[in-house]
């Protein structure tokens, strides 16, 4: 099967500083996307990814159990190259793309999510990219149903599903199963993301000690994200969350997992993350979020906690403001993007399964996670 060979590019002075390295490939250009030449230039620009390749579970079983049939997923923190590295392992492995983000699920959100192109997505099939309306909920439960269905189909046509995000808790729901769970309510999720601003999500937390201790315990009181879900929960349902954990686990997506983990330095990570996050503004990123506050989808921007759209929404509501150049990005971007969102998934250490790639081409690493996906 053809294989997507590296392109060099000229060197240019200035922009690889900027980059604070020595140039790499061009991703943009070899993945032939139609977006804006200088945004598509700057994403270009990022350092070269470190993998760690990665097998969960035993192999032998997986293969006498699942009959061959394989799961790919492609991990990592926000502006490693993920996209891009799924992109090449599924043209290689004769894969379809299946989402695993959970901000690319809307279809709405586009300029500060990173989808792949469009482009990329007519060459070959991409699953649950643009599947909800923004205000629907995608919980892991949802996404753990429907990349089981995806994967299903995928496997069903012989074909590899390289599932591509940074969403733990989605590559959970489909790797290992997560119990069912409860309906619940933007509209709660939002107020109660407003409490957590005005009271403390101390204040939050002893709270939801009173009503679902066993919860409570377990979770850090600062931990806003899942208090404020625990409290939803049992709004929205009338029973604590940790009744709901106690349920057997839904069916995970069955096959032999390949997990490959894409790390890059801090230091190189934050400078990709200030050029990705710098072009997002400067193409529109302002004027989609306050398209999307004048149609009335501001709570469920809230309740998301979408990184660049929150920082969006307080430069608009004029509550943050941006350093000095018309191109920087608001203070503290940077340090939320790096944040990893999949500290719960199962990536085998590379000491166990096999080495780190650092620094090599993007030729090199394709063939690499090729052979540790095979």
């Amino acid at each position: 099967m053809p294989r997507r060979e590296a392109r060099g590019r000229r060197a240019h002075p200035s922009r690889d500083a900027r980059a604070g390295g020595s140039p790499v490939r061009d991703l943009a250009a070899a993945r032939g996307s139609p977006r804006a030449a200088d945004l598509r230039a700057a994403r270009s620009r990022r350092a070269p990814p470190a993998l760690r390749p990665g097998v969960s579970g035993s192999a032998a079983q997986a293969r006498a159990s699942t009959g061959e049939r394989r799961v790919v997923a492609v991990v990592g923190a926000t502006a490693t190259g993920k996209t891009a590295l799924g992109e090449i392992l599924a043209a290689t492995l004769g894969g379809e793309v299946v989402c695993a983000d959970s901000r690319q699920v809307y279809r709405e959100l586009e300029i500060g999510t990173g989808k792949p192109s469009p482009a990329e997505r007519a060459a070959r099939p991409h699953h649950l990219f643009d599947a909800l309306p923004l205000g629907a909920r995608a919980s892991a439960g949802w996404y753990g149903r429907a990349a089981g269905d995806a994967c299903a189909a995928i496997h069903a046509r012989g074909r590899v599903p390289v599932l591509v995000g940074g969403s733990g808790l989605y590559l959970e729901a489909a790797q290992a199963g997560l119990s069912p769970a409860p309906p619940s309510s933007l509209a709660v999720r939002a107020r109660l993301r407003r409490e957590a601003h005005e009271l403390g999500t101390e204040a939050l937390h002893a709270r939801l000690a009173r009503a679902d201790p066993a919860t409570a315990a377990r979770l850090p009181p600062r931990d806003t994200q899942r208090i404020t879900r625990a409290l939803e929960v049992l709004e929205a349902s009338g029973r604590p969350l940790s009744s709901w954990l106690g349920q057997p686990p839904l069916t995970p997506v069955a096959g032999e997992w390949r997990v490959i983990e894409v790390t890059l330095a801090p230091r190189a990570l934050a400078e990709r993350i200030e050029l990705r996050t710098r072009d997002m503004f400067e193409h529109g990123l302002i004027a989609e979020t306050q398209a999307l506050l004048s149609a009335g989808h501001g709570d469920a921007l809230c309740a998301l906690r979408a990184i660049g759209y929150d920082e969006a929404m307080e430069l608009i509501a004029g509550r943050l403001t941006r350093p000095a150049g018309t191109g920087s990005t608001p203070r503290g971007w940077t340090q939320r993007s790096a944040k990893p969102r999949w500290p719960q998934l199962r990536v085998p250490r590379c000491a166990e399964r096999g080495p780190a790639w650092r620094n090599a081409a993007p030729s090199t690493k394709a063939r690499a996670a090729r052979r540790n996906s095979g």
